[in-house]
């Protein structure tokens, strides 16, 4: 080829490579071969001088016309900053091109900085990381891998979703559901390990809408899983056994009688159970041990509420700072040992049933504020809590003291007492029903001979003494006295002997009859005579003999046994 063709050629590729070099990112310098420039690209006319001046970038050219480098690549720190620069020697066209990448190293090391930090965060995460590109191959996990499949993180890194999943490893795949939606999954994980995940899986997606990676945060469930089942057995044996408590209560309430031969017990008991039938409140008056809680029951169990629960709660056998907690129940932290869950209250637990609050008065003031508040909006508000719990509730309450007195002594809220006295019950003390004495006594003996397989009775005697005492514990007190006697006497027969003391000083007192109160001399007698009558039948076992004891006509005592009977 000729010097003006070659010219000709070079001068052609010049300017083509003048064209090509402005397309590119960098700035680029081409020397000739006396190191004067010989083009350069617009990028490079924001190169400092000194990059221009600098002798070891000169030497590096000039090492390359002498075809000591052929190509060379460098970092050189020019004006401050580092610069990647490479140095090509173009043999045909007798020029060296030095191209400089601005700030290359800055970019690089802050590049690897933040890739660190993302390493490190990838690591530290509570959830275990695991990436996925577009096809569902895994490309990075995290450590906490080994732990919930039983792969380390280079077992699983290459490894397809689908194949790790026929495998076991874990199923199903999050990976494969994202892929197959398109978007992001939520769902629980099985793994070979026995462990539950809760994995939620995001895609990424390009410009164009295609999933090219799939970013999934798993966390292990395993223990929450099995608390959760803890839970629901518990929740399922709490059932069960509440279920079982309310027919063991249904069984008791039904075998237990609430016996009374008395008139006045009788209409009591009567205007109870015509009471259960409506959802007003009912107030039970009377002394320690006539039985009240009996009739709270007797109410609840004849009612449309039967099959739900009857929860009591005895006022005064709960300290004052825990009363409040205890019935209206908590919110989680309201205070110091508070169930971070909270707690129900006796209210909310007996919602549809009936709550039978015994010793009423004995209810601190501040607390009758939040009753009277559930009596009339019938929602209860936790202790702590912000939002008010609607509650239906039957409230049956009860006392041993006169609250129209505790009210004007300024012991008990006057309005409080008004709410709770819709329906007053009065439940007469034992003393006033002596009639009843006995048949609630040989109730009792049956029951504990039952009990401790006995077979023990009253003898006449002792029958005459139960019924001349005044039995100031009640019920409760006869029924403790029944039983001590089953269990402490010698022989089946209970004899007078046996009885505790109390008892014996009054029936040993020289006057076969007492009057241990004032009434009208004609109730006096009938009362004496009812007594005589009942004492000479367990004694006598023909009405001729009773008339004898009693020295009357067999005719009148057949009258009169049939009218005692009726």
């Amino acid at each position: 080829m000729s010097n003006s063709n070659l010219h000709t050629v070079q001068h052609t590729s010049i300017r083509a490579i003048e064209e090509l070099i402005e397309e590119f990112p960098f700035s680029i310098v081409i020397y000739q071969k006396d190191l004067q420039i010989r083009i350069a690209n617009k990028r490079a006319g924001s190169l400092p001088n000194v990059f221009y001046q600098n002798e070891e970038i000169k030497r590096q050219v000039q090492r390359c016309f002498s075809q000591e480098d052929n190509s060379k690549e460098r970092v050189q720190v020019i004006d401050g900053h580092k610069k990647y620069i490479q140095f090509y020697y173009m043999s045909e066209l007798e020029l060296v091109s030095v191209l400089i990448m601005d700030d290359y190293i800055t970019e690089y090391e802050k590049y690897k900085s933040e890739s660190m930090d993302l390493k490190a965060i990838f690591e530290t995460s509570y959830d275990v990381m695991y990436v996925s590109d577009g096809e569902g191959n895994t490309i990075r996990a995290s450590s906490g891998c080994l732990e919930l499949w039983g792969k380390k993180e280079n077992e699983l890194i290459g490894r397809n979703v689908i194949d790790l999943e026929k495998e076991g490893i874990y199923t199903p795949s999050i990976t494969r559901l994202v892929l197959e939606q398109k978007k992001k999954v939520s769902a629980i994980q099985t793994t070979k390990e026995g462990r539950r995940l809760m994995v939620v899986g995001t895609p990424i997606k390009n410009e164009q809408g295609e999933v090219i990676r799939v970013i999934n945060a798993s966390r292990d469930i395993t223990e929450v899983s099995q608390m959760q089942s803890e839970i629901s057995e518990m929740k399922r044996l709490i059932a069960g056994y509440k279920q079982e408590l309310m027919e063991l209560k249904k069984d008791k309430t039904e075998k237990v009688k609430l016996i009374s031969y008395s008139k006045k017990m009788e209409k009591t008991l009567e205007l109870a159970r015509r009471v259960a039938n409506v959802d007003s409140t009912v107030l039970i008056l009377g002394e320690s041990g006539v039985g009240k809680e009996m009739v709270a029951n007797l109410i609840h169990e004849t009612s449309d509420r039967k099959n739900s629960p009857f929860i009591k709660v005895n006022c005064g056998a709960i300290p004052e700072n825990l009363l409040e907690s205890e019935l209206f129940g908590y919110e989680g932290g309201a205070f110091t040992g508070a169930k971070k869950e909270g707690k129900m209250g006796l209210f909310e637990l007996a919602n549809k049933g009936t709550l039978f609050l015994d010793e009423i008065a004995e209810m601190p003031l501040a607390l009758q504020v939040k009753l009277l508040r559930v009596l009339q909006e019938r929602e209860v508000m936790r202790v702590g809590g912000v939002k008010p719990v609607a509650v239906n509730v039957r409230i049956i309450a009860a006392t041993n003291r006169n609250l129209h007195e505790d009210v004007q002594k300024g012991n008990f809220r006057e309005d409080l007492y008004y709410r709770l006295n819709v329906i007053p019950l009065s439940i007469l003390p034992l003393r006033e029903r002596r009639e009843d004495i006995l048949p609630l006594a040989s109730y009792f003996i049956e029951q504990f001979n039952q009990k401790y397989l006995t077979k023990k009775a009253l003898s006449a005697e002792t029958a005459e003494a139960f019924e001349l005492y005044n039995w100031p514990g009640n019920v409760r007190e006869l029924q403790n006295i029944v039983e001590r006697l089953i269990v402490m006497s010698d022989g089946d027969e209970i004899q007078h002997l046996h009885l505790p003391e109390e008892i014996t000083n009054l029936s040993s007192n020289k006057d076969k009859v007492q009057v241990l109160d004032i009434l009208p001399l004609k109730e006096c007698m009938e009362m004496a005579e009812k007594q005589l009558l009942r004492l000479a039948k367990q004694k006598y076992s023909s009405t001729v003999k009773i008339a004898d004891a009693l020295q009357v006509n067999q005719s009148t005592i057949s009258r009169k046994l049939q009218k005692l009977n009726e």
